[in-house]
């Protein structure tokens, strides 16, 4: 990948969408891992205020500790980025108490993980708002067009996707081109939203390596009979999250009614 010319053409887009839209720069949700890195990095590089949040929710502090050492950074090199904290913790713990729990464990926790991300998508949206700018997406291609790795209305629930035509590899080396910290080009990708320490690859049950590359071999509609068997393992797994996760990729149904209905 010619990496500074793809940063180049990134960061053109994004300013031309945003002068174009008449706002005033951009929200990125700033995590401690190399997407949020990457995105916030490119919309300073625009030169339009950029500001950049980190959101808290029973958070790893290595994580935290990550995302405000580049946060420091990037103000450091451009004046027009600025930085806030908002600890959506007590937001979250409110909202958990006044919620049914009545279901399965597995489900309570997961649709919880699904509302911390929401949640966040909720204070960016504020944030913009006030400050008329977009909310830049940080979703990478394997997770918005694979296999669906977001969450729907919550970090998918975005304004604006720099990195989506790129899968994760590109990413990191749009990262190490960019002299992303690294201790943030070096640590495993999670989406953070459990409050442990799981990363994706123990979520999804295969590494975005692995990921690229059954979704790269899915799209030539190759043929799997000669596979060693760990590559049918992440082929169906690959399979089984991108057609399960067709809601997320897909325009939301319309119901259309017949003419001669009218």
């Amino acid at each position: 990948m010619k990496a500074e010319k793809v940063t180049q053409h990134i960061v053109q887009w994004l300013k031309s969408y945003a002068l174009n839209a008449g706002t005033h720069g951009f929200v990125v949700g700033v995590s401690g891992g190399i997407d949020s890195a990457v995105t916030s990095t490119l919309c300073a590089l625009t030169g339009l205020p950029t500001l950049c949040v980190t959101l808290p929710i029973h958070q790893d502090p290595a994580q935290i500790a990550r995302a405000q050492n580049h946060i420091t950074s990037l103000k450091e090199q451009c004046p027009h980025v600025s930085s806030l904290k908002v600890d959506v913790t007590p937001i979250f713990e409110a909202f958990k108490h006044s919620i049914p729990d009545q279901a399965p464990e597995a489900l309570i926790q997961l649709s919880l993980a699904n509302s911390r991300a929401r949640l966040r998508m909720t204070t960016l949206y504020y944030l913009a708002g006030i400050n008329h700018a977009l909310v830049a997406g940080t979703g990478n291609k394997v997770e918005d067009f694979g296999v669906g790795f977001y969450t729907k209305y919550g970090d998918g629930g975005v304004d604006i996707s720099p990195l989506a035509d790129l899968v994760k590899s590109e990413v990191y080396a749009l990262g190490a081109h960019l002299e992303i910290h690294q201790d943030i080009l070096a640590a495993a990708p999670t989406d953070g939203l459990f409050g442990d320490s799981r990363t994706d690859e123990d979520q999804i049950g295969a590494n975005y390596d692995e990921l690229e590359w059954a979704m790269d071999f899915y799209e030539k509609n190759s043929d799997p009979s000669e596979l060693e068997p760990r590559q049918k393992a992440v082929l169906d797994i690959y399979i089984k999250l991108h057609t399960n996760n067709q809601h997320k990729m897909r325009p939301i149904p319309v119901c259309t009614i017949p003419e001669a209905l009218r």
